[in-house]
């Protein structure tokens, strides 16, 4: 054993002497021209021309020097290196600089508010409803996508403006056809509002109205075949939140004229029945005061607003006309947005057996901007709705 081994490993360190003295001008400063392939190495560290290798008898001799080669044409891939080297140097310039799109804040609010949402069976809603901190959570998560006076370019507009920034969204504003054959353009601050199930114009949601907008006010109610008004403000709650726009008796405003037929007191709120005449056509208006209801802030009890909603809902004018509700308190945003999520939420529960009251707020909010405007205003709705939910038939919990 000893006899053949020493031999075999004197030749063994022979040859690595051997390869470094062969391999040690790689170290050496370039002279301008690329190494030959063969002794280009791979990103493995493997050659991609046959290796270098010596037999035990080669090295213990000294080799005879090679006849100086001819001249070679090199390509141009010989010149930059193996084509796995060239590969991966193209490959390496998508990886350092990605092209991504980016999104903007207009988009990526338009994308919350038509996807998000936040079903509750009616099980859930009044035995695992979620904690004021999660709804108020919740709630500060919506956008508002109010509109920027610079996105409205509409001469004039702020006069009829109650607040200054609070602007009915461009794509779902009503604009008014001018029966009055007035100069004052097609602005009034009001805006289409879809119903449940996405129902187009079901609601108009309006401020509420001005001494310069009354007639404005009116005309929109005859434009669009309203047979249904729902007041949700008392006409001054420390300051004016609404001008007395119907009459004690008989008033006309611009080419309308109002009379009030019939009224009714109940406990939270008044009943007008009215007529609208524009030249020889009559027409039916219910009108529904309800008062009992402090402005950015919430009823005392849910009763009283499910009673306004069953008024609504079990009313004729309800149905008589395919005109929408006209819903209005001061802004026209937060009361507003109160009433008519309610009525949507109690048709969810009704026809479901559960609401998606984050995907109700998030559809207004779309076709007006801050629908609800309070934390204190999202908590009652989810009470209100549990509360409705408590009183349809019973159903087997999960």
């Amino acid at each position: 054993v000893g006899a053949s081994f020493w031999p075999i490993r004197q030749a063994r360190e022979q040859q690595r002497a051997l390869s470094f003295r062969q391999t040690s001008w790689l170290n050496e400063p370039p002279l301008g021209l690329a190494p030959h392939p063969s002794m280009v190495q791979a990103c493995g560290g493997r050659s991609r021309a046959q290796p270098l290798t010596l037999s035990l008898g080669a090295a213990m001799t000294q080799p005879p020097p090679a006849k100086t080669p001819a001249k070679k044409h090199v390509r141009l891939q010989e010149r930059r290196g193996s084509n796995v080297a060239l590969m991966l140097d193209v490959r390496s310039l998508g990886a350092v600089e990605p092209i991504c799109s980016v999104n903007t804040p207009r988009e990526v609010t338009l994308h919350f508010l038509r996807t998000a949402g936040h079903p509750l069976t009616r099980w859930a809603l009044q035995h695992q409803p979620p904690s004021p901190k999660q709804l108020e959570d919740e709630f500060l998560k919506i956008p508002s996508n109010f509109v920027s006076p610079e996105d409205l370019d509409i001469p004039g507009h702020a006069s009829k403006d109650r607040y200054k920034t609070i602007l009915p969204n461009p794509q779902s504003r009503v604009c008014l056809g001018r029966a009055q054959s007035q100069e004052d353009g097609d602005y009034i601050n009001a805006n289409y509002i879809r119903g449940y199930d996405g129902k187009e114009k079901v609601y108009i949601a309006t401020q509420g109205p001005m001494p310069n907008t009354v007639s404005d006010f009116w005309e929109m109610v005859w434009q669009e075949e309203v047979s249904l008004i729902v007041m949700l403000t008392q006409l001054r709650e420390g300051k004016e939140k609404c001008v007395h726009y119907w009459p004690t008796e008989e008033e006309t405003y611009g080419p309308f004229q109002i009379r009030i037929q019939d009224m009714k007191e109940c406990p939270e709120y008044t009943v007008r029945q009215l007529t609208i005449q524009y030249r020889e056509e009559c027409r039916s208006v219910k009108h529904i005061l309800f008062s009992a209801w402090p402005d950015h802030q919430t009823p005392e009890s849910a009763g009283p607003l499910l009673r306004l909603v069953a008024e609504v809902e079990e009313s004729p004018e309800t149905a008589a006309r395919p005109g929408p509700i006209v819903v209005h308190c001061s802004a026209g945003i937060g009361r507003t947005g109160c009433f008519i999520a309610t009525r949507i939420g109690c048709q969810q529960l009704k026809a479901r057996g559960e609401v998606d009251i984050l995907g109700i707020v998030c559809q207004l909010r779309l076709d007006r901007g801050g629908m609800i405007q309070t934390a204190e205003q999202y908590q009652f709705l989810h009470h209100t709705l549990a509360l409705y939910a408590g009183q349809l038939p019973e159903e087997p919990s999960p």
